[in-house]
C-alpha cells in the first residue's frame, strides 16, 4: 500500500473520527444543558442517546480500520492479530445496524400515516447488516491466506532442511 494512500486513508479517519467526536460532544451537552427542550415531534433524549452509541461503534471501526492499515503498512496483515480488528470491525457494523434499528423504532410511530418511510428505514438496517456480512465474507478470505501464508512457510522451513 502506497504512501499516499496511507496517508489519505489516516487523513480521512482522523477528520471522521474528529467529527465523530464533536457530535458526541454537542449531543451530551444538550443531554446535560437541557437547553433544547421537546416540543413533542420526536423523543429527542433517546434519539440523542442513539446518536451517541451510534457514533462509539462508527470510532469502534474507525479505530480498527486505522489499526489494519498500520498493519498492512508492515506488512502483518497476514497474521492472526489482524482478525481482532476485523472482527471489530464487524462487531461496530452490528452495532450501527442495531442503532439504526433503534431509530427505526423510535420514528415509527409518527409515521403511522406514510409506512413506507419506516420500511425504507428497516431496508437501510438490513442493507448496513449486508455490509457486515460482506465484512465477513472478507475475514473468512483473510483466514485463507493466513492459512496459506502459514503453510508456505512451513514448506519453505522443509525445503530449507533438504537444501
Amino acid at each position: 500500500m502506497g504512501k499516499l494512500a496511507v496517508g489519505a486513508l489516516r487523513a480521512v479517519l482522523g477528520v471522521v473520527l474528529a467529527g465523530t467526536v464533536f457530535v458526541q460532544a454537542s449531543m451530551v451537552w444538550a443531554l446535560v444543558s437541557g437547553s433544547d427542550p421537546e416540543d413533542g415531534s420526536l423523543p429527542l433524549t433517546p434519539l440523542r442517546v442513539i446518536t451517541i452509541l451510534g457514533m462509539v461503534s462508527a470510532q469502534v471501526a474507525l479505530v480498527c480500520v486505522w489499526r489494519l492499515v498500520a498493519m498492512v503498512r508492515r506488512g502483518t496483515v497476514f497474521s492472526h492479530a489482524a482478525f481482532r480488528y476485523v472482527d471489530g470491525v464487524i462487531g461496530a457494523i452490528v452495532a450501527a445496524a442495531l442503532v439504526w434499528f433503534a431509530v427505526t423504532g423510535l420514528n415509527a410511530p409518527g409515521q403511522r400515516d406514510d409506512p413506507g418511510v419506516t420500511v425504507i428505514m428497516g431496508g437501510v438496517g438490513v442493507a448496513i447488516l449486508g455490509v457486515a456480512l460482506i465484512v465477513l465474507v472478507l475475514r473468512m478470505l483473510l483466514a485463507q491466506a493466513v492459512a496459506r501464508d502459514v503453510e508456505a512457510a512451513q514448506m519453505q522451513a522443509e525445503l530449507d532442511e533438504v537444501i
